[in-house]
């Protein structure tokens, strides 16, 4: 006989078991078996801290991946953590909490950091293009008259 209950807050019928949780940090992800208690329709499920020790396994291994990722892709790169973070976004600070794991990178630099590693010569573009934007023009357009 299946274990059953019901949710608290839906009152839907949930049974006890076990489906594919995908865990993502930065541009890696890792599909982990989680037990717990689930509806029929897919809908939002219940579970322990016990269930969820595996994802909390593999997130954790994703995070220190993931940094040792973008420190690899920087330095491939030949970028300092003040310049990855002024062509990137999020500045010095901000790189070093991606490469210690601290912090995952917004959506909008996990996508440059993923080109980057995929199209290295594309960061002279991007140096192009943010001098560019920093340049002069831009100082005297936000400048008070």
């Amino acid at each position: 006989m299946t274990e059953t209950r019901i949710h608290p807050e839906t009152g839907k019928v949930l049974r006890r078991g076990v489906r594919p949780h995908a865990v993502r940090f930065g541009s890696m992800t890792r599909v982990v078996q989680a037990p717990g208690w689930y509806p029929d329709d897919g809908s939002d499920s219940i579970h322990t801290g016990a269930d969820l020790a595996d994802a909390d396994e593999a997130f954790q291994q994703l995070k220190t991946a993931y940094a040792a990722h973008v420190r690899k892709v920087r330095k491939r790169l030949k970028l300092t953590q003040e310049e990855a973070g002024r062509l990137i976004g999020g500045g010095r600070r901000a790189f070093q909490k991606y490469e210690s794991g601290a912090t995952p990178p917004s959506e909008a630099a996990v996508g440059l950091i993923e080109i980057l590693a995929r199209h290295p010569d594309e960061v002279d573009f991007l140096r192009t293009l943010r001098a560019d934007l920093e340049g002069p023009g831009l100082a005297a357009v936000s400048s008070p008259a």
